[in-house]
Protein backbone atom coordinates (compact mmCIF):
# COMPACT_ATOMS: atom_id res chain seq x y z
CA UNK A 1 0.00 0.00 0.00
CA UNK A 2 2.77 2.36 0.91
CA UNK A 3 4.54 1.53 -2.39
CA UNK A 4 1.41 2.33 -4.45
CA UNK A 5 0.98 5.62 -2.61
CA UNK A 6 4.59 6.44 -3.22
CA UNK A 7 4.24 5.89 -6.97
CA UNK A 8 1.02 7.89 -7.05
CA UNK A 9 2.80 10.82 -5.40
CA UNK A 10 5.64 10.55 -7.91
CA UNK A 11 3.17 10.49 -10.82
CA UNK A 12 1.28 13.50 -9.50
CA UNK A 13 4.49 15.46 -8.97
CA UNK A 14 5.66 14.53 -12.47
CA UNK A 15 2.37 15.70 -13.97
CA UNK A 16 2.61 18.95 -12.02
CA UNK A 17 6.23 19.45 -13.15
CA UNK A 18 5.29 18.76 -16.76
CA UNK A 19 2.37 21.16 -16.45
CA UNK A 20 4.56 23.86 -14.98
CA UNK A 21 7.16 23.28 -17.71
CA UNK A 22 4.49 23.53 -20.40
CA UNK A 23 2.90 26.65 -18.91
CA UNK A 24 6.04 28.43 -17.77
CA UNK A 25 8.66 27.35 -20.28
CA UNK A 26 7.23 25.76 -23.44
CA UNK A 27 4.33 28.16 -23.99
CA UNK A 28 6.42 31.35 -23.44
CA UNK A 29 9.14 29.97 -25.70
CA UNK A 30 6.68 29.23 -28.51
CA UNK A 31 4.41 32.25 -28.07
CA UNK A 32 5.29 35.03 -30.54
CA UNK A 33 4.09 38.58 -31.01
CA UNK A 34 2.20 39.07 -34.27
CA UNK A 35 1.84 42.12 -36.49
CA UNK A 36 -0.01 42.77 -39.74
CA UNK A 37 1.19 44.60 -42.86
CA UNK A 38 -0.38 47.99 -43.56
CA UNK A 39 -1.00 50.11 -46.62
CA UNK A 40 0.45 53.59 -46.68
CA UNK A 41 3.29 55.79 -47.93
CA UNK A 42 6.99 55.24 -47.40
CA UNK A 43 9.75 57.80 -47.69
CA UNK A 44 13.09 56.29 -48.62
CA UNK A 45 16.02 58.37 -47.53
CA UNK A 46 19.73 58.73 -46.92
CA UNK A 47 21.03 59.75 -43.51
CA UNK A 48 24.21 61.55 -42.60
CA UNK A 49 25.85 63.56 -39.83
CA UNK A 50 27.02 67.12 -40.35
CA UNK A 51 27.57 70.52 -38.79
CA UNK A 52 25.61 73.75 -38.97
CA UNK A 53 27.24 76.31 -41.24
CA UNK A 54 26.12 78.93 -43.74
CA UNK A 55 26.67 79.74 -47.39
CA UNK A 56 27.32 83.41 -46.58
CA UNK A 57 29.61 84.18 -43.63
CA UNK A 58 31.20 87.62 -43.95
CA UNK A 59 34.74 88.30 -42.73
CA UNK A 60 34.74 91.92 -41.58
CA UNK A 61 38.11 93.65 -41.94
CA UNK A 62 39.34 97.24 -41.78
CA UNK A 63 39.96 98.66 -45.25
CA UNK A 64 42.93 100.56 -43.89
CA UNK A 65 45.21 99.09 -41.27
CA UNK A 66 45.88 100.76 -37.97
CA UNK A 67 44.63 100.91 -34.41
CA UNK A 68 41.03 100.06 -33.54
CA UNK A 69 39.31 102.94 -31.74
CA UNK A 70 35.90 101.37 -31.28
CA UNK A 71 33.93 98.17 -31.85
CA UNK A 72 30.20 98.79 -31.50
CA UNK A 73 28.94 95.17 -31.38
CA UNK A 74 29.44 91.97 -29.41
CA UNK A 75 29.22 88.30 -30.30
CA UNK A 76 25.58 87.26 -30.67
CA UNK A 77 24.35 90.76 -31.58
CA UNK A 78 21.92 91.20 -34.46
CA UNK A 79 22.99 93.90 -36.91
CA UNK A 80 21.26 95.55 -39.84
CA UNK A 81 22.86 96.38 -43.15
CA UNK A 82 24.60 99.75 -42.85
CA UNK A 83 25.05 99.68 -39.06
CA UNK A 84 28.40 101.06 -37.84
CA UNK A 85 30.56 98.17 -36.64
CA UNK A 86 34.13 99.45 -36.29
CA UNK A 87 35.92 102.80 -36.13
CA UNK A 88 39.65 102.98 -36.80
CA UNK A 89 42.20 105.58 -35.66
CA UNK A 90 42.89 108.06 -38.48
CA UNK A 91 46.05 109.44 -36.79
CA UNK A 92 46.70 112.75 -38.65
CA UNK A 93 44.16 112.31 -41.46
CA UNK A 94 41.77 114.97 -40.05
CA UNK A 95 44.66 117.47 -39.91
CA UNK A 96 45.66 116.59 -43.46
CA UNK A 97 42.09 117.18 -44.57
CA UNK A 98 42.04 120.64 -42.96
CA UNK A 99 45.39 121.51 -44.61
CA UNK A 100 44.07 120.45 -48.00
CA UNK A 101 40.90 122.44 -47.37
CA UNK A 102 42.96 125.58 -46.53
CA UNK A 103 45.12 125.03 -49.61
CA UNK A 104 41.97 124.89 -51.73
CA UNK A 105 40.65 128.10 -50.26
CA UNK A 106 43.98 129.87 -50.82
CA UNK A 107 44.10 128.73 -54.44
CA UNK A 108 40.57 130.03 -54.98
CA UNK A 109 41.55 133.43 -53.55
CA UNK A 110 44.64 133.52 -55.79
CA UNK A 111 42.49 132.68 -58.80
CA UNK A 112 40.09 135.53 -58.02
CA UNK A 113 42.98 137.97 -57.47
CA UNK A 114 44.78 136.92 -60.66
CA UNK A 115 41.63 137.28 -62.71
CA UNK A 116 41.03 140.72 -61.25
CA UNK A 117 44.61 141.75 -62.09
CA UNK A 118 44.18 140.44 -65.61
CA UNK A 119 41.03 142.50 -66.05
CA UNK A 120 42.86 145.65 -64.89
CA UNK A 121 45.74 144.86 -67.19
CA UNK A 122 43.35 144.39 -70.07
CA UNK A 123 41.96 147.88 -69.44
CA UNK A 124 45.48 149.30 -69.28
CA UNK A 125 46.39 147.57 -72.54
CA UNK A 126 43.43 149.15 -74.29
CA UNK A 127 44.63 152.62 -73.25
CA UNK A 128 48.27 151.82 -74.13
CA UNK A 129 47.16 150.45 -77.50
CA UNK A 130 45.38 153.68 -78.29
CA UNK A 131 48.46 155.71 -77.26
CA UNK A 132 50.71 153.52 -79.35
CA UNK A 133 48.42 153.77 -82.39
CA UNK A 134 48.41 157.57 -82.09
CA UNK A 135 52.21 157.89 -81.76
CA UNK A 136 52.72 155.47 -84.61
CA UNK A 137 50.59 157.63 -86.87
CA UNK A 138 52.26 160.88 -85.75
CA UNK A 139 55.69 159.31 -86.12
CA UNK A 140 54.96 158.41 -89.74
CA UNK A 141 53.83 161.98 -90.39
CA UNK A 142 56.93 163.38 -88.67
CA UNK A 143 55.01 165.08 -85.86
CA UNK A 144 56.21 162.89 -83.00
CA UNK A 145 59.69 162.26 -81.72
CA UNK A 146 61.12 158.75 -82.15
CA UNK A 147 61.66 158.46 -78.38
CA UNK A 148 57.97 159.02 -77.66
CA UNK A 149 57.06 156.36 -80.22
CA UNK A 150 59.57 153.90 -78.74
CA UNK A 151 58.20 154.49 -75.21
CA UNK A 152 54.62 153.83 -76.35
CA UNK A 153 55.77 150.57 -78.01
CA UNK A 154 57.69 149.49 -74.89
CA UNK A 155 54.70 150.20 -72.66
CA UNK A 156 52.46 148.11 -74.91
CA UNK A 157 54.92 145.20 -74.96
CA UNK A 158 55.36 145.49 -71.17
CA UNK A 159 51.64 145.16 -70.50
CA UNK A 160 51.49 142.10 -72.75
CA UNK A 161 54.25 140.47 -70.69
CA UNK A 162 52.49 141.39 -67.46
CA UNK A 163 49.21 139.90 -68.75
CA UNK A 164 51.05 136.70 -69.69
CA UNK A 165 52.31 136.41 -66.11
CA UNK A 166 48.77 136.95 -64.78
CA UNK A 167 47.45 134.24 -67.07
CA UNK A 168 50.15 131.90 -65.75
CA UNK A 169 49.06 132.72 -62.20
CA UNK A 170 45.47 131.94 -63.15
CA UNK A 171 46.45 128.55 -64.64
CA UNK A 172 48.60 127.80 -61.61
CA UNK A 173 45.71 128.63 -59.26
CA UNK A 174 43.37 126.39 -61.24
CA UNK A 175 45.89 123.54 -61.04
CA UNK A 176 46.24 124.05 -57.29
CA UNK A 177 42.46 123.97 -56.92
CA UNK A 178 42.24 120.64 -58.79
CA UNK A 179 45.14 119.21 -56.77
CA UNK A 180 43.62 120.34 -53.45
CA UNK A 181 40.20 118.92 -54.41
CA UNK A 182 41.72 115.55 -55.34
CA UNK A 183 43.75 115.54 -52.14
CA UNK A 184 40.62 116.30 -50.10
CA UNK A 185 38.71 113.54 -51.90
CA UNK A 186 41.50 111.02 -51.27
CA UNK A 187 41.68 111.95 -47.58
CA UNK A 188 37.88 111.85 -47.36
CA UNK A 189 37.92 108.33 -48.80
CA UNK A 190 40.54 107.30 -46.25
CA UNK A 191 38.44 108.85 -43.48
CA UNK A 192 35.37 106.98 -44.70
CA UNK A 193 37.42 103.76 -44.76
CA UNK A 194 38.11 104.26 -41.07
CA UNK A 195 34.44 103.38 -40.46
CA UNK A 196 33.30 99.84 -41.20
CA UNK A 197 29.59 99.14 -41.73
CA UNK A 198 27.55 95.93 -41.74
CA UNK A 199 27.29 94.55 -45.31
CA UNK A 200 24.12 92.57 -44.57
CA UNK A 201 21.46 91.86 -41.95
CA UNK A 202 22.80 89.09 -39.73
CA UNK A 203 24.30 87.85 -36.48
CA UNK A 204 27.80 88.57 -35.19
CA UNK A 205 29.19 85.10 -34.54
CA UNK A 206 32.79 85.92 -33.61
CA UNK A 207 34.92 88.88 -32.54
CA UNK A 208 38.57 88.28 -33.30
CA UNK A 209 40.16 91.62 -32.30
CA UNK A 210 39.89 94.14 -29.46
CA UNK A 211 39.88 97.91 -29.07
CA UNK A 212 43.37 99.51 -29.22
CA UNK A 213 44.71 96.53 -31.15
CA UNK A 214 46.72 97.26 -34.30
CA UNK A 215 45.47 95.32 -37.31
CA UNK A 216 46.30 94.94 -40.98
CA UNK A 217 43.71 95.27 -43.75
CA UNK A 218 43.82 91.47 -44.07
CA UNK A 219 43.06 90.79 -40.37
CA UNK A 220 39.52 89.60 -39.63
CA UNK A 221 37.93 91.64 -36.83
CA UNK A 222 34.34 90.30 -36.88
CA UNK A 223 32.40 87.51 -38.58
CA UNK A 224 28.74 87.98 -39.51
CA UNK A 225 26.45 85.21 -40.73
CA UNK A 226 23.43 85.76 -42.95
CA UNK A 227 20.86 83.45 -41.31
CA UNK A 228 18.88 83.16 -44.55
CA UNK A 229 21.77 81.11 -45.94
CA UNK A 230 22.05 78.73 -42.98
CA UNK A 231 22.61 75.07 -43.88
CA UNK A 232 24.07 71.81 -42.59
CA UNK A 233 27.25 70.56 -44.22
CA UNK A 234 26.42 66.86 -44.21
CA UNK A 235 28.81 64.01 -44.87
CA UNK A 236 27.19 61.19 -46.90
CA UNK A 237 28.83 57.87 -47.76
CA UNK A 238 29.63 58.13 -51.48
CA UNK A 239 28.21 54.62 -52.02
CA UNK A 240 24.69 55.85 -51.21
CA UNK A 241 25.02 59.49 -52.28
CA UNK A 242 24.05 58.83 -55.89
CA UNK A 243 20.34 58.97 -55.07
CA UNK A 244 20.61 62.54 -53.73
CA UNK A 245 19.58 65.43 -55.99
CA UNK A 246 19.21 69.18 -55.61
CA UNK A 247 15.89 70.31 -54.17
CA UNK A 248 15.06 67.04 -52.40
CA UNK A 249 13.24 67.32 -49.07
CA UNK A 250 15.15 66.60 -45.91
CA UNK A 251 14.70 66.58 -42.15
CA UNK A 252 17.23 68.07 -39.74
CA UNK A 253 17.63 67.28 -36.03
CA UNK A 254 20.00 69.49 -34.05
CA UNK A 255 21.95 68.10 -31.12
CA UNK A 256 20.68 70.94 -28.91
CA UNK A 257 17.03 70.31 -29.93
CA UNK A 258 16.70 66.51 -30.21
CA UNK A 259 12.90 66.57 -29.95
CA UNK A 260 12.34 68.96 -32.87
CA UNK A 261 12.59 68.16 -36.56
CA UNK A 262 13.39 71.03 -38.96
CA UNK A 263 12.44 70.89 -42.61
CA UNK A 264 15.26 71.26 -45.11
CA UNK A 265 16.11 71.17 -48.82
CA UNK A 266 19.24 69.93 -50.58
CA UNK A 267 20.95 73.17 -51.66
CA UNK A 268 24.37 72.01 -52.89
CA UNK A 269 26.21 68.78 -53.68
CA UNK A 270 29.98 69.06 -53.89
CA UNK A 271 31.39 67.24 -56.93
CA UNK A 272 34.47 65.96 -55.07
CA UNK A 273 34.54 63.15 -52.50
CA UNK A 274 36.94 62.91 -49.57
CA UNK A 275 39.59 60.37 -50.64
CA UNK A 276 40.18 59.31 -47.02
CA UNK A 277 36.66 58.99 -45.56
CA UNK A 278 35.03 58.20 -48.94
CA UNK A 279 32.28 60.68 -48.13
CA UNK A 280 30.68 63.45 -50.17
CA UNK A 281 29.55 66.79 -48.79
CA UNK A 282 25.85 67.55 -49.22
CA UNK A 283 24.64 70.95 -47.99
CA UNK A 284 21.06 70.96 -46.72
CA UNK A 285 19.47 74.39 -46.24
CA UNK A 286 16.95 75.15 -43.49
CA UNK A 287 13.41 76.05 -44.61
CA UNK A 288 12.73 77.47 -41.14
CA UNK A 289 15.67 79.13 -39.40
CA UNK A 290 16.19 77.55 -35.95
CA UNK A 291 16.21 79.86 -32.95
CA UNK A 292 18.71 79.84 -31.47
CA UNK A 293 21.27 78.34 -33.82
CA UNK A 294 24.95 77.66 -33.29
CA UNK A 295 27.55 77.52 -36.03
CA UNK A 296 29.41 74.15 -36.03
CA UNK A 297 26.68 72.46 -33.96
CA UNK A 298 26.30 68.80 -34.88
CA UNK A 299 23.12 67.78 -36.69
CA UNK A 300 21.59 64.63 -38.13
CA UNK A 301 20.18 64.97 -41.64
CA UNK A 302 17.85 62.58 -43.47
CA UNK A 303 17.36 63.29 -47.17
CA UNK A 304 14.16 61.97 -48.74
CA UNK A 305 15.34 60.40 -52.01
CA UNK A 306 12.09 58.70 -53.05
CA UNK A 307 8.45 58.60 -51.99
CA UNK A 308 6.31 55.47 -52.38
CA UNK A 309 2.53 55.82 -52.18
CA UNK A 310 -0.05 53.14 -51.32
CA UNK A 311 2.42 50.35 -50.72
CA UNK A 312 2.34 47.45 -48.29
CA UNK A 313 4.73 48.14 -45.41
CA UNK A 314 6.08 46.01 -42.57
CA UNK A 315 8.37 46.79 -39.61
CA UNK A 316 12.05 46.12 -40.27
CA UNK A 317 12.24 44.11 -37.05
CA UNK A 318 10.15 41.29 -38.58
CA UNK A 319 12.35 40.80 -41.66
CA UNK A 320 14.36 37.58 -41.56
CA UNK A 321 16.61 35.51 -43.81
CA UNK A 322 16.41 31.80 -44.56
CA UNK A 323 18.80 30.01 -46.86
CA UNK A 324 19.93 33.33 -48.36
CA UNK A 325 16.41 34.55 -49.12
CA UNK A 326 14.66 37.51 -47.53
CA UNK A 327 11.25 37.01 -46.05
CA UNK A 328 9.05 36.96 -42.95
CA UNK A 329 7.68 34.26 -40.70
CA UNK A 330 3.89 34.11 -40.79
CA UNK A 331 1.43 32.21 -38.62
CA UNK A 332 -0.94 29.84 -40.43
CA UNK A 333 -3.05 27.15 -38.75
CA UNK A 334 -1.00 27.42 -35.56
CA UNK A 335 2.30 26.77 -37.32
CA UNK A 336 5.17 28.97 -38.51
CA UNK A 337 5.88 29.26 -42.23
CA UNK A 338 8.59 31.26 -44.01
CA UNK A 339 7.14 33.64 -46.63
CA UNK A 340 9.57 35.07 -49.22
CA UNK A 341 9.11 38.81 -49.94
CA UNK A 342 10.40 41.32 -52.50
CA UNK A 343 11.79 44.54 -51.10
CA UNK A 344 10.61 47.78 -52.74
CA UNK A 345 12.31 50.25 -50.40
CA UNK A 346 13.15 50.89 -46.76
CA UNK A 347 13.39 53.74 -44.30
CA UNK A 348 14.80 53.65 -40.78
CA UNK A 349 11.92 51.60 -39.35
CA UNK A 350 9.84 50.12 -42.20
CA UNK A 351 10.10 48.25 -45.46
CA UNK A 352 7.77 48.41 -48.46
CA UNK A 353 7.32 44.91 -49.86
CA UNK A 354 5.59 42.68 -52.36
CA UNK A 355 4.58 39.08 -51.76
CA UNK A 356 2.39 39.51 -48.70
CA UNK A 357 -1.31 39.83 -48.04
CA UNK A 358 -2.62 42.61 -45.85
CA UNK A 359 -4.34 39.94 -43.73
CA UNK A 360 -1.10 38.04 -43.09
CA UNK A 361 -0.14 37.55 -39.45
CA UNK A 362 3.58 38.13 -39.26
CA UNK A 363 5.57 36.65 -36.40
CA UNK A 364 8.10 38.87 -34.65
CA UNK A 365 11.34 36.90 -34.11
CA UNK A 366 12.63 37.00 -30.55
CA UNK A 367 16.14 35.95 -29.52
CA UNK A 368 14.83 34.99 -26.08
CA UNK A 369 12.42 32.44 -27.54
CA UNK A 370 12.84 29.31 -29.64
CA UNK A 371 14.24 29.83 -33.11
CA UNK A 372 11.53 29.78 -35.73
CA UNK A 373 11.56 26.78 -38.03
CA UNK A 374 9.38 25.78 -40.92
CA UNK A 375 6.21 24.10 -39.64
CA UNK A 376 6.96 24.45 -35.93
CA UNK A 377 3.96 24.77 -33.66
CA UNK A 378 3.48 28.25 -32.29
CA UNK A 379 1.14 29.95 -29.85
Amino acid sequence: MKTVLKYLVIIVLTIIALGLFYMKVYLPKTTFERVSPSFGSLSVGVTGIGNVDAEDIYNITAQSGGKILRITVREGDWVKKGDLLIKMDGIDLPDQFEIAKATLQKAKFELVASRSELENQQTQKELLQKTYDRYQKLNKQGYAAQSEYDKALADLQGIDATMLVSKSHINSAKAQIVLAQKSMQAIKTKLNNLKVYAPVDGYVITKEAEVAQNVLPTNVILKIVDPKTLWVETKIDERISGAIALGQKASIILSSQPDKVYEGRVKRILPVSDPVTLEREVDVAFVEIPKPFYINEQAEVSVETKQYEEVLTIPLRVVAQKEGQVGVWIARDGHAHFNIITKIGTDEESMAVKGLDVKSKILVPDSKKKSLKEGMKIH
